[in-house]
C-alpha cells in the first residue's frame, strides 16, 4: 500500500489494507507491529473483521458462534461437505443461502473475507489452511494442527512466506491455570526440570467389530469429505467425530488430547521451536473394525536437555523437579509444596505469553499482526511430538529424531512416515 493510500485512511477497509500490506510483488514483506490506529478505529469503514467458517459440526459450530458473538468479528460465509451442518450454520446466524458452501475453495475465493476459522477433519487441516494463506486469509486452525509431520513444515512456511496470521486452537494455552503452571516451572520454582508426566484418554468410541458399506446419506459429499486420503467405502463410523479413530484421517487419542497436554509440556519444557530426541512407544492397536488408533499408548520421550517426558493413559501434565512437582488439568492446579501456588513471578523474572481469550487473541493479532499465542510453529511442533509417539508405536521401536532437520537418524522406514501420498487431484 502506498504512503498516499494509507493516508486516506477514511477509504480504506480492514481488508483492503490486510490484503495490500501482506504482499510485495507476489512475496510477504514484514508487516508493522501495529497498524495504525486511524486505520482500525471507531471512525473507520469497517472495524469488524469478516471471518468464514470452513467446517461447522460440534467444534467447528462452537467456533462459528464464539467468533460471530465478538463486537469485532462478524462471520459472514460457512462452508461444509454435509448440507445439514451447512444449513444448521447458515441458518443460526442468518446467512443468505448465497453465503453457504459446499466446497472451500468457493468461499476462500471471496475477497471480503478476511480470515476464516477451520475445523474440518484432522486430513483436512493443512490442504484447507494452505489454500487459505495463499488466498490472502488469516486462520484460525483447530489442533491437531496437522495429519504429517512433513505437511505441518510446509504449512508453517506457507504462512510465513505470504505474511498471515495463524492460531492453532490449542486454546489451553490461554488459560490462567497452564500458564501459571509453566510459569513457574521456567522460572525454577520446582528446580530443575527432569521428569514431565501426560495423560491422554484412551479410545472412548465403541467400534463395530465387523462393517459392511453403507449408502452415502443424502445431502453429504462423502468424495469431498474424503478428500486427500485414499478413497474407501462409506461408513457411518468412518466420518464426523469418528474419523480421529482411524489413522488415514488422525492419530486417535494421541493427537486428539495430545495436542492438548503434550503441547503444555512443550511450554513449560521451554521446546516450542524444538523437540524430543528420542522416542520409545508401545501402543496397543484394534484388531477389528474400522477403528485402528491406538487403544492405548505408553510413550517415553526424551529431549536433548535430559528432561524425560512419559506419556500413558489418564489427563492433564505434571512437571517434577529437584524441589517439587506441578500438575495441571483444565480447571485444576496442583503442587508439591503447596506453598508454590503462592509464588509470584516477579517483574524480572521470565513471564510467559499472556492470553485470556483464544479467539479474541486470534482476532486482535489479525489487527495487529502480532503472533497470536500458537503459532503455526507451535501448532505444528507440538502436533509433531504426537505424530513422533504414533510412529514409534506402529513401528514397534525406538527412535532417534533430529528436531532441526526434522527426520529420524538412520532409519529410513520412520522417514517415509514423515508424509502420505494423496489422492488426485490433491496436492498441496
Amino acid at each position: 500500500m502506498s504512503d498516499q493510500r494509507i493516508s486516506k485512511a477514511a477509504n480504506v477497509t480492514r481488508r483492503d489494507f490486510l490484503k495490500n500490506t501482506a504482499y510485495a510483488t507476489g512475496a510477504a514483506i514484514v508487516l508493522p507491529a501495529i497498524v495504525p490506529a486511524t486505520v482500525f478505529g471507531a471512525d473507520a469503514p469497517s472495524n469488524r473483521i469478516t471471518m468464514g467458517c470452513i467446517g461447522t459440526g460440534g467444534q467447528g459450530s462452537g467456533n462459528m458462534r464464539g467468533f460471530h458473538a465478538k463486537s469485532d468479528c462478524q462471520v459472514v460465509a460457512v462452508c461444509d461437505v454435509d448440507a445439514g451442518h451447512r444449513e444448521n450454520a447458515r441458518k443460526r446466524i442468518g446467512l443468505d443461502p448465497k453465503s453457504s458452501y459446499n466446497d472451500f475453495r468457493d468461499l476462500l475465493a471471496r475477497d471480503d473475507i478476511d480470515a476464516v476459522s477451520i475445523a474440518t477433519p484432522d486430513h483436512w487441516h493443512v490442504p484447507t489452511s494452505v489454500t487459505a494463506v495463499r488466498s490472502g486469509k488469516d486462520v484460525y486452525c483447530e489442533k491437531p494442527l496437522t495429519l504429517t509431520i512433513a505437511e505441518g513444515r510446509t504449512l508453517v512456511n506457507e504462512a510465513k512466506r505470504y505474511g498471515r496470521v495463524l492460531q492453532t486452537g490449542s486454546q489451553q494455552r490461554s488459560g490462567n491455570e497452564f500458564r501459571k503452571a509453566c510459569e513457574l516451572v521456567v522460572n525454577g520454582r520446582i528446580g530443575h526440570l527432569h521428569t514431565m508426566r501426560v495423560g491422554i484418554s484412551g479410545n472412548n468410541r465403541t467400534c463395530e467389530p465387523t462393517w459392511t458399506p453403507e449408502p452415502v446419506p443424502e445431502g453429504f459429499d462423502y468424495d469431498m469429505w474424503l478428500g486427500p486420503a485414499p478413497w474407501e467405502p462409506y461408513h457411518h463410523q468412518r466420518c464426523h467425530y469418528q474419523f480421529r479413530f482411524i489413522l488415514e484421517y488422525s492419530g486417535g487419542q494421541m493427537t486428539n488430547w495430545g495436542a492438548h497436554h503434550l503441547d503444555i509440556a512443550q511450554w513449560g519444557n521451554q521446546s516450542d521451536d524444538t523437540g524430543p530426541v528420542e522416542i520409545r512407544g508401545k501402543g496397543e492397536f484394534p484388531k477389528t473394525g474400522l477403528f485402528t488408533t491406538a487403544l492405548n499408548a505408553e510413550v517415553e520421550y526424551t529431549y536433548a536437555n535430559g528432561v524425560k517426558m512419559f506419556l500413558s493413559r489418564g489427563g492433564g501434565t505434571r512437571f517434577e523437579g529437584t524441589e517439587g512437582w506441578i500438575y495441571v488439568n483444565r480447571g485444576k492446579l496442583e503442587a508439591k509444596p503447596k506453598s508454590l501456588l503462592d509464588s509470584v513471578i516477579g517483574p524480572n523474572e521470565i513471564h510467559l505469553y499472556e492470553s485470556n481469550d483464544h479467539k479474541q487473541n486470534f482476532l486482535d493479532c489479525v489487527k495487529s499482526r502480532k503472533d497470536p499465542i500458537c503459532t503455526a510453529e507451535i501448532g505444528h511442533r507440538s502436533s509433531t511430538v504426537c505424530h513422533l509417539g504414533n510412529i514409534s508405536m506402529l513401528l514397534d521401536k525406538p527412535l532417534k529424531w533430529d528436531p532441526q532437520n526434522e527426520r529420524f537418524i538412520g532409519d529410513d522406514e520412520a522417514n517415509r512416515m514423515l508424509w502420505r501420498p494423496r489422492r488426485a487431484p490433491w496436492r498441496l
